[in-house]
């Protein structure tokens, strides 16, 4: 009998890691991805190519090696290691899908995402991301590692088989990254038929009344809003009350009030927010000034446009 025609596992890998639509990949997703195919022996009903029963850290290598000399995977320069790839094919020029892509947890904020919103006309020197702390990092990726691995995931732990962990990258192409972790993990959305996250309007308008150096500076801030307050205000209200802090919605009642000339019963609601005797600023980062707004009761430390 004439034996069937096996199916390569490289050819297979290729195809299943141009499914993921990114134009990066992670290590550990070649690795449970072919870990997969190792299982179910075949690929579009043909058998495949493997010998061993389970995959191993030999064989990966292996695989992994003859991936990078046929060019489907390439290395990323200011990635540290071989954690990730770009992927034949893959625009890698699009630095904000490929940082996406090596941190599944991260997300465009601050000065990209306002850039992402049309916000600001600025283009950031940098690429600026949001992503959780290290501990709670660690957690998720235990999550998607036990999710990707299903009843696998002990064995495929006990493998040596790369593991999801995060990457450390310096710079894509000739913009450095700039690295924001926050206990608080901040709401994005995912852009469709895309790896790209982004901080949703109204968190990147709360955003930038915490870190306005993040955001191009307190000037620009306040510049923003004044130009898209208006036309936003329902979503910054809506971000404010349910995630804002006292002096969030403090210095937010001053800037719509005072420099966007908003008036609103929710802007109102937030004065009983403002503390006497405190020592409270609108830039947090400059110093305290003698200028007050007693509504408020905010030292005005930077130029506001008003005077």
């Amino acid at each position: 009998m004439k034996k069937p025609v096996q199916f390569p596992i490289q050819r297979a890998l290729a195809i299943e890691l141009g499914k993921l639509g990114t134009p990066a990949v992670l290590r550990y997703d070649i690795a449970r991805i072919t870990w997969h195919l190792y299982k179910g022996r075949t690929y579009e009903g043909q058998p495949l190519a493997i010998k061993l029963e389970v995959l191993d850290t030999r064989a990966f290598f292996r695989i992994e090696k003859m991936l990078q000399s046929n060019g489907i995977l390439q290395s990323l320069p200011g990635v540290t290691g071989q954690a990730a790839y770009g992927l034949i094919g893959g625009n890698l020029s699009d630095h904000n899908a490929v940082i996406c892509s090596i941190d599944p947890f991260c997300y465009l904020s601050h000065l990209s995402a306002m850039e992402f919103h049309g916000l600001t006309d600025r283009m950031p020197e940098q690429i600026y991301i949001s992503t959780p702390a290290s501990t709670e990092w660690t957690a998720f990726a235990v999550e998607r590692m036990v999710k990707d691995l299903g009843e696998d995931w002990a064995a495929y732990s006990a493998s040596g088989l790369p593991r999801l962990g995060r990457t450390s990258v310096n710079k894509l192409g000739k913009r450095p990254v700039h690295r924001y972790s926050s206990i608080h993990r901040g709401a994005f959305r995912s852009i469709k038929d895309s790896p790209v996250r982004v901080a949703t309007l109204g968190r990147t308008f709360l955003d930038m009344l915490r870190e306005p150096v993040l955001c191009g500076g307190i000037a620009h801030v306040l510049q923003v809003f004044k130009e898209h307050a208006a036309t936003s205000k329902r979503l910054i209200f809506d971000e404010l009350d349910r995630h804002g802090t006292k002096i969030d919605k403090v210095r937010a009642g001053f800037i719509l009030e005072e420099i966007c000339q908003l008036h609103d019963p929710r802007i109102d609601a937030w004065v009983e927010c403002a503390a006497r005797g405190g020592s409270r600023k609108l830039d947090a980062s400059a110093d305290y000034e003698p200028k007050f707004s007693e509504r408020w009761m905010l030292s005005i430390n930077t130029a506001t446009g008003m005077e």
